[in-house]
């Protein structure tokens, strides 16, 4: 929002000139999405508290120190990494960018769909919440027609194919298996952080590596220089998408303080 309000005036103001450029948009995310979460992660763990008697179930298997010492403490936390991530993501990124809305569009369902699986966990005071078919059914609709619309959004030489890295004219042409390749790696990227946490911190910290090592990317791929330099394929757009990792990054860290030993909150 902020390029596409101040950038215009940057002829009347020159330091306004900064926000053309996707670093110094992508570290004024990271920060905000840091600031929002320490200023609201207080907040929202005393309403979760309020609204969870008991806190999040403690799975029975795992070390015996959590049946004492996390009995209690709130789960959902992941409310407080989506909302700080969304709002410093619309207030970087230009909301003209085409890959704005599909990315944080699956970010965000794939949320209420943890939200709703912690509820009813929560509810039933059980680690049994939405079935895993149910959640994978939800995940692969949502992902089928976001993965549809990137492939539109994507350039016409490079739809249904696979960069092979550092090798810009080998392209690994799929069709239409493209599709369901693409859904399987969105959903099991999106799986594999379950599969990651379990103890403070253990989940976030990879996300916080993944966004960094992804920011990257899509700043390479979204400059023509870079991607000539480096022989790989130029998508127009994608850089921005960095923006929406340093956001990540910054929530993540925010979301960290509060989670770090003894967590005060669980990601959820």
């Amino acid at each position: 929002m902020l390029p596409d309000l101040l950038v215009p005036l940057a002829d009347g103001f020159q330091p306004f000139n900064l926000f053309r450029y996707i670093t110094f948009r992508t570290g004024g995310a990271t920060i905000t999405a840091l600031i929002l979460s320490l200023m609201l992660g207080p907040w929202m763990i005393r309403w979760l508290k309020t609204h969870q008697e008991h806190g999040q179930p403690i799975r029975d298997d795992g070390p015996q120190s959590h049946l004492i010492t996390k009995v209690g403490t709130p789960t959902m936390g992941g409310l407080l990494i989506l909302g700080t991530f969304s709002l410093s993501t619309l207030l970087w990124m230009p909301l003209s960018n085409p890959y704005l809305w599909p990315v944080l569009a699956i970010a965000l369902s794939f949320g209420v769909i943890g939200s709703i699986d912690d509820w009813m966990k929560l509810k039933r005071r059980s680690h049994n919440g939405m079935s895993g078919r149910m959640k994978l059914a939800l995940q692969l609709s949502i992902t089928f027609v976001v993965t549809l619309v990137l492939i539109e959004l994507s350039p016409e030489q490079l739809r249904y194919g696979v960069a092979v890295p550092f090798f810009k004219d080998s392209l690994l042409a799929m069709g239409l298996l493209y599709v369901p390749f693409a859904m399987v790696v969105i959903v099991g990227s999106s799986n594999a952080v379950n599969l990651t946490d379990g103890l403070d911190g253990l989940a976030i910290v990879p996300v916080m590596i993944a966004a960094a090592c992804f920011g990257l990317i899509a700043y390479l791929v979204g400059n023509v220089n870079f991607s000539n330099y480096l022989q790989i394929n130029y998508i127009p757009g994608t850089g921005d998408l960095a923006v929406m990792c340093g956001a990540l990054i910054g929530s993540g860290l925010g979301f960290l303080w509060f989670n770090a030993p003894p967590a005060k909150v669980f990601m959820g």
